[in-house]
Protein backbone atom coordinates (compact mmCIF):
# COMPACT_ATOMS: atom_id res chain seq x y z
CA UNK A 1 0.00 0.00 0.00
CA UNK A 2 2.94 2.34 0.61
CA UNK A 3 3.84 2.50 -3.10
CA UNK A 4 0.24 3.37 -3.93
CA UNK A 5 0.17 6.12 -1.29
CA UNK A 6 3.53 7.40 -2.52
CA UNK A 7 2.12 7.81 -6.03
CA UNK A 8 -0.30 10.43 -4.74
CA UNK A 9 1.99 12.04 -2.16
CA UNK A 10 5.00 12.41 -4.47
CA UNK A 11 3.21 14.92 -6.71
CA UNK A 12 3.29 18.66 -6.10
CA UNK A 13 0.18 20.72 -5.53
CA UNK A 14 -2.17 21.37 -7.26
CA UNK A 15 -1.79 18.01 -9.06
CA UNK A 16 -1.59 16.10 -5.77
CA UNK A 17 -4.86 17.60 -4.52
CA UNK A 18 -6.61 16.89 -7.81
CA UNK A 19 -5.44 13.26 -7.86
CA UNK A 20 -6.51 12.70 -4.25
CA UNK A 21 -9.93 14.25 -4.94
CA UNK A 22 -10.37 12.06 -8.05
CA UNK A 23 -9.40 8.98 -6.04
CA UNK A 24 -12.12 9.72 -3.46
CA UNK A 25 -14.72 10.42 -6.16
CA UNK A 26 -13.94 7.11 -7.88
CA UNK A 27 -13.96 5.04 -4.69
CA UNK A 28 -17.34 6.53 -3.65
CA UNK A 29 -19.05 5.20 -6.78
CA UNK A 30 -19.39 1.59 -5.58
CA UNK A 31 -18.41 -0.50 -2.56
CA UNK A 32 -16.79 -3.09 -4.86
CA UNK A 33 -14.19 -0.65 -6.23
CA UNK A 34 -10.61 -1.12 -5.06
CA UNK A 35 -7.51 0.99 -5.70
CA UNK A 36 -4.37 -0.96 -6.68
CA UNK A 37 -0.99 -0.14 -8.18
CA UNK A 38 -0.40 -1.78 -11.59
CA UNK A 39 2.28 -0.81 -14.09
CA UNK A 40 3.31 1.93 -11.63
CA UNK A 41 -0.12 3.56 -11.97
CA UNK A 42 -3.11 3.71 -9.62
CA UNK A 43 -5.80 1.53 -11.18
CA UNK A 44 -9.33 1.17 -9.91
CA UNK A 45 -10.88 -2.26 -10.18
CA UNK A 46 -14.51 -3.28 -10.03
CA UNK A 47 -14.74 -6.79 -8.59
CA UNK A 48 -11.11 -7.35 -9.59
CA UNK A 49 -11.47 -6.08 -13.18
CA UNK A 50 -9.57 -2.88 -14.08
CA UNK A 51 -12.03 -0.21 -15.19
CA UNK A 52 -10.18 3.11 -14.83
CA UNK A 53 -6.90 4.64 -13.74
CA UNK A 54 -5.28 7.97 -12.88
CA UNK A 55 -2.27 9.42 -14.63
CA UNK A 56 -0.61 12.67 -15.72
CA UNK A 57 -0.64 13.61 -19.41
CA UNK A 58 3.02 13.79 -20.46
CA UNK A 59 2.71 16.76 -22.84
CA UNK A 60 -0.06 18.76 -21.17
CA UNK A 61 1.06 18.01 -17.57
CA UNK A 62 -2.59 17.59 -16.54
CA UNK A 63 -4.06 14.77 -14.46
CA UNK A 64 -6.63 12.55 -16.10
CA UNK A 65 -8.92 9.60 -15.56
CA UNK A 66 -8.31 6.86 -18.11
CA UNK A 67 -11.38 4.76 -18.90
CA UNK A 68 -10.22 1.24 -19.79
CA UNK A 69 -13.25 0.50 -22.01
CA UNK A 70 -13.41 4.02 -23.42
CA UNK A 71 -14.17 2.71 -26.92
CA UNK A 72 -17.77 2.27 -25.70
CA UNK A 73 -18.12 6.03 -25.06
CA UNK A 74 -19.16 8.82 -27.45
CA UNK A 75 -18.81 11.79 -25.09
CA UNK A 76 -16.92 14.59 -26.89
CA UNK A 77 -14.91 15.54 -23.77
CA UNK A 78 -13.30 12.08 -23.68
CA UNK A 79 -10.09 11.98 -25.70
CA UNK A 80 -8.81 8.91 -27.55
CA UNK A 81 -5.49 10.14 -28.98
CA UNK A 82 -3.57 7.06 -30.25
CA UNK A 83 -5.36 4.58 -27.99
CA UNK A 84 -7.49 1.85 -29.55
CA UNK A 85 -9.42 0.87 -26.43
CA UNK A 86 -9.04 3.56 -23.79
CA UNK A 87 -10.17 7.18 -23.61
CA UNK A 88 -9.13 9.84 -21.14
CA UNK A 89 -10.80 12.73 -19.33
CA UNK A 90 -8.33 15.58 -18.71
CA UNK A 91 -8.57 18.00 -15.78
CA UNK A 92 -7.28 21.54 -15.37
CA UNK A 93 -6.03 21.78 -11.77
CA UNK A 94 -6.88 25.49 -11.70
CA UNK A 95 -10.60 24.79 -12.22
CA UNK A 96 -13.20 23.02 -10.12
CA UNK A 97 -13.62 19.35 -10.98
CA UNK A 98 -16.74 18.73 -13.12
CA UNK A 99 -18.26 16.34 -10.58
CA UNK A 100 -21.44 15.54 -12.54
CA UNK A 101 -19.49 14.66 -15.71
CA UNK A 102 -17.00 12.56 -13.74
CA UNK A 103 -19.73 10.62 -11.93
CA UNK A 104 -21.71 10.12 -15.16
CA UNK A 105 -18.67 8.66 -16.95
CA UNK A 106 -17.71 6.47 -13.99
CA UNK A 107 -21.25 5.10 -13.62
CA UNK A 108 -21.42 4.44 -17.36
CA UNK A 109 -18.08 2.60 -17.15
CA UNK A 110 -19.25 0.56 -14.14
CA UNK A 111 -22.48 -0.34 -15.94
CA UNK A 112 -20.47 -2.01 -18.71
CA UNK A 113 -19.43 -4.55 -16.06
CA UNK A 114 -22.68 -4.62 -14.06
CA UNK A 115 -24.78 -5.26 -17.18
CA UNK A 116 -22.42 -7.95 -18.47
CA UNK A 117 -21.24 -6.03 -21.55
CA UNK A 118 -17.73 -6.56 -20.17
CA UNK A 119 -17.34 -9.83 -18.27
CA UNK A 120 -16.22 -9.61 -14.63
Amino acid sequence: MKQLDDFYLNHEEPIKGTLLALKEIILKQDKDITNVLKYGMPFFCYKGKMFCYLWIHKKLKQPYIGIVEGKHFDEPFLIQEDRSRMKIMLFDCEEDLPLEKIEMVLQKALNLYKLGIIKV
